[in-house]
């Protein structure tokens, strides 16, 4: 099974096994996260619901990608400027790709399981309704 998964700004199709370099996540190495927001589910050249598909992976390391080097230069100026940078980056190791797991029922309120009252204990507990407003009648014509 496969996933197109949207981390950092950028979207990545990973399937169990894939090891993938993201922007900068949160956690140290060892620790598994999960990548809740999936784009698109599929198995083999079918596509899935991607609703509830969440994609589990360990993090191998907090690194730093290669140097990008930004060179800045206005010619009969003598303007030159080097500058370097070097992104910050999590390298992931997809565990597993599939369905997240069912959460418990929540338990049902006391109320709605309690008996029914007695007529007049009912009439008693519920709130009184209001007759509805009379509209005074149109003045004749003079």
């Amino acid at each position: 099974m496969f996933a197109v998964v949207r981390t950092g700004g950028k979207q990545y199709r990973v399937a169990a096994g894939d090891k993938i370099a993201v922007e900068k996540l949160s956690g140290e190495a060892g620790e598994t996260i999960t990548l809740s927001d999936v784009l698109l589910a599929g198995d083999g050249g079918e596509v899935k619901d991607a609703k509830g598909v969440v994609v589990s992976a360990e993090i191998i390391a907090q690194a730093k990608s290669e140097k990008v080097i930004v060179f800045k230069k206005r010619r009969r100026h003598n303007y030159r400027r080097k500058n370097g940078h070097r992104q910050q980056m999590t390298l992931l190791r997809i565990v597993a790709v599939g369905a997240e797991a069912k959460k418990a029922a929540a338990p049902k309120k006391e109320a709605a399981a309690a008996p029914k009252a007695s007529g007049a204990e009912a009439a008693a507990e519920a709130p009184a309704k209001k007759a509805p407003a009379k509209k005074a009648a149109p003045k004749a014509a003079e």
